[in-house]
């Protein structure tokens, strides 16, 4: 009679990750939904200085004129004529939203007038100028 051999299954175990991978995507979704991002003109300006300059917590729409005389808005360089249109969606999309601009202390005064006009023709009633503040 032959030899019977009973091997026994080994049984394997398994750490089921499903459930830590869909607890990390809804933590993930969580914090791109209620993360504070930094909006920027797109372009580094270097700002007057003024003694009384206020911080401003949020500017919704910021708008950088540099020493060259370009206007950029949202990291994209805008020209003067379109620069009305482009405030204007930018205000329809957060009609409470402020326009700061953020004029280079080389750039003229004329177009930051265009710039100040083209905004409060857009509708905004809120347009301030950024400046550095001295402490």
């Amino acid at each position: 009679m032959p030899k019977r051999v009973v091997l026994e299954e080994e049984e394997e175990s398994e750490v089921n990750l499903t459930p830590m991978l869909d607890v990390v995507f809804i933590m993930l979704i969580f914090f791109i939904v209620t993360a504070s991002f930094v909006k920027e003109a797109g372009i580094e300006i270097s700002r007057p200085s003024a003694s009384t300059a206020e911080r401003k917590e949020r500017g919704n729409i910021l708008v950088a004129i540099t020493d060259t005389g370009q206007i950029w808005i949202n990291r994209r360089q805008v020209g003067h004529r379109a620069l009305r249109a482009n405030i204007e969606r930018m205000h329809a999309e957060n009609p409470n939203g402020a326009v700061v601009i953020q004029a280079d202390k080389k750039s003229t005064n004329d177009l930051l007038v265009k710039v100040m006009d083209a905004a409060r023709l857009a509708g905004v009633k809120s347009v301030s100028i950024a400046a550095e503040v001295i402490e």
